[in-house]
């Protein structure tokens, strides 16, 4: 039986929906496929012949619930699980969405993320949120081996690709070691900045990929609910003589980024 629905987001999604019959159960020791993995082909089918396309809205769950005559929870995990293999994402307070295809990403590259993006032929934006200075404490300390009273600034930026949010990144800076930093154009590259005002280069950087959930302050900024899953990746940076100069915490939606290590990158 094949029925359809016109989702919130006007376009027609249709599913097969078999007839129970329980005189044709299978033989014991045949497998079936669940509920869940029925759902989960059906909505991969329909963004794989772009019945659903990039972007657009999925039904919502009670909509889905009623169309695969099961209930939200069983739509809620099989939504959950799409969002895992990168094929779909969820907004607070606005449902879920096809994913576009993952960014490749090669964290020993020094590329900037504007030329990443380009070079794969999306859009990037970045935004900076704001600018504050305290006294290095806690991951922060940490991060950048600090045991002493040291001032620091934190600049908090929001990276976009095709017009949406997917990465909310902290550069974590020793004060005394860029001065004035604040005058500039904290959109541009941080790297640049480094390189062309004071002289610093990246001889080194130190790499911890952690997949997480999502502090307040990030799910906030990437529209997601507090606790969602993101992927943290922490890098540290060394100066000339060795010395650390920043950090940078970067949170990627999961969906929108994958992880490539190529060493011949540059």
């Amino acid at each position: 039986m094949t029925t359809q629905l016109n989702s919130s987001s006007d376009s027609l999604l249709s599913v097969q929906v078999p007839a129970q019959s329980p005189s044709l159960s299978p033989p014991q020791g045949i497998n079936r496929p669940t509920q869940i993995s029925r759902i989960k082909g059906s909505i991969r089918e329909q963004i794989r012949s772009k019945v659903l396309r990039t972007g657009q809205k999925l039904p919502s769950e009670r909509e889905l619930s009623d169309l695969f005559a099961t209930t939200r929870i069983t739509i809620k995990d099989a939504l959950t699980s799409l969002e895992t293999e990168g094929l779909i994402y969820r907004e607070k307070r606005r449902g879920w969405f096809v994913s576009a295809k993952r960014i490749r990403y090669n964290p020993l590259s020094r590329c900037h993320f504007h030329h990443m993006i380009s070079d794969q032929d999306r859009v990037a934006e970045t935004r900076l949120i704001s600018i504050r200075s305290e006294l290095a404490s806690g991951d922060y300390a940490n991060a950048l081996a600090i045991d002493k009273i040291t001032p620091i600034q934190i600049i908090e930026r929001l990276r976009f690709i095709d017009g949406r949010v997917v990465l909310y990144v902290e550069n974590c800076l020793i004060s005394e070691l860029f001065p004035n930093i604040l005058d500039e154009n904290l959109t541009d590259s941080l790297t640049s900045i480094y390189r062309e005002k004071y002289g610093y280069e990246t001889q080194r950087s130190r790499f911890d990929v952690i997949p997480t959930s999502a502090p307040h302050h990030v799910a906030k900024a990437l529209n997601l609910a507090e606790g969602q899953p993101v992927l943290k990746i922490s890098r540290v940076n060394y100066k000339q003589d060795g010395e650390i100069m920043d950090c940078e915490l970067e949170y990627w939606r999961p969906d929108a980024v994958m992880i490539c290590i190529d060493s011949n990158s540059k």
